[in-house]
């Protein structure tokens, strides 16, 4: 009789610290899981909490009001799907093609470096329809987001060729140029409605200048996608072959 029957257990995301803008990282945040959801057939569900909170504080009471993202568990996610959830460690070329590399689309156009699809690093893997699926998750460390308590991840020891978060660095590997250029047009052709997600959360943002940036960030993606050359060198040239 609630919005959350069915479910026997729930992920929910909250703020990592008390501070001014922990409202609008989370939703950012879950701004990044609904462009996921519209551009991937196999994502999780997400919905968006207001959650009140008391603090005590000696014989006193403080109340916080927050925002949280609901997400989904995973085996939900794999029974919507028909499919399950693989354990194990996976190499990406072994995976949808498609797939895998609308994902890494998706990682570019956040700016998230802090996943990794063959260790299931911010990463779940689903078998549907005989394919290997990533469905990712937790995009606090993204560019997008930019939160204060960000870095830059290292991969085998050593830092990734970026200085901060918000600069862009392509993570998907060789393939095909012609499935790069099929889901490249994929984005192209709902960068508006990319724009209708972005735009129908503003109002839920608590500093205008927040949403901007966020938005801006999103844009200058789409620049990138839109002009040829930026294309090759920002993302067919920085494909990994290991």
């Amino acid at each position: 009789g609630t919005v959350f029957e069915g479910n026997n257990k729930l992920k929910l995301v909250l703020p990592c610290i008390q501070q001014k803008d922990l409202n609008d990282n989370i939703l950012k945040e879950f701004m990044a899981y609904k462009l996921f959801e519209l551009i991937s057939p196999y994502h999780f569900k997400t919905r968006l909490a207001a959650i009140d909170y008391k603090e005590k504080r000696g014989d006193r009471f403080k109340l916080h009001q927050i925002k949280g993202i609901l997400i989904e568990d995973i085996d939900k996610t794999a029974d919507r799907y028909e499919g399950k959830v693989i354990e194990r460690s996976i190499h990406p070329l072994t995976q949808d093609g498609a797939c895998s590399i609308r994902n890494d689309f998706f990682q570019y156009m956040i700016g998230n470096t802090d996943y990794s699809i063959a260790h299931q690093h911010n990463q779940k893997l689903l078998y549907i329809d005989k394919m290997i699926v990533p469905i990712p998750y937790d995009f606090d460390m993204s560019g997008l987001v930019n939160a204060s308590y960000s870095v830059v991840p290292t991969a085998n020891g050593n830092q990734l060729e970026i200085n901060n978060v918000t600069q862009r660095l392509f993570r998907g590997y060789k393939r095909d140029e012609r499935i790069y250029q099929k889901i490249r047009k994929e984005f192209l052709d709902n960068q508006m409605a990319f724009f209708e997600i972005v735009d129908s959360l503003k109002s839920n943002f608590s500093e205008a200048r927040e949403f901007s940036k966020a938005r801006k960030f999103i844009s200058d993606f789409f620049e990138i996608l839109n002009n040829d050359k930026k294309f090759k060198n920002e993302i067919l040239s920085k494909a990994r072959t290991k």
